[in-house]
């Protein structure tokens, strides 16, 4: 995939789409609205960050670019793409244990810390992309 180029978009499926990694410079998209939330994101080669009402929700390095991005109290999924391995953080619930799943595969559990973060790597490279789905336990 690459790239977002609208940065940030809502796809059919009612979830939302960021970040592209291509980019020389930093660029920012803010007041996105969606499902009555304010998104704010911002991206490029080296970094993609996505805000919820001001609030962190998902970082990574280098920066990658997000398909088919949903979470819900439980579940997080998404399609995650970069030209190589990527570690990206979320915001979950602090204290919590997750399965996190990477391309179908448990990768194992994990648990979050008291800020609720939890950080993964993936092996991405020549622009591939995985799916990634974590599911509180």
């Amino acid at each position: 995939m690459a790239r977002v180029e609208e940065l940030l978009r809502t796809e059919k499926d009612w979830t939302i789409s960021f970040g592209d990694y291509t980019l020389a410079s930093k660029t920012k998209l803010d007041n996105f609205e969606f499902e009555g939330d304010l998104y704010k994101v911002k991206t490029f080669s080296e970094i993609t960050k996505l805000e919820r009402n001001g609030m962190f929700v998902y970082e990574s390095v280098p920066g990658s670019a997000v398909e088919n991005f949903k979470a819900t109290d439980t579940e997080v999924n998404f399609q995650i793409s970069a030209p190589e391995d990527v570690n990206f953080t979320l915001e979950l619930q602090p204290e919590s244990e997750y399965e996190v799943l990477i391309g179908g595969a448990s990768a194992g559990k994990m648990t979050t810390n008291l800020s609720g973060k939890l950080s993964v790597s993936v092996e991405l490279g020549g622009d591939e992309s995985t799916e990634v789905r974590i599911v509180k336990m």
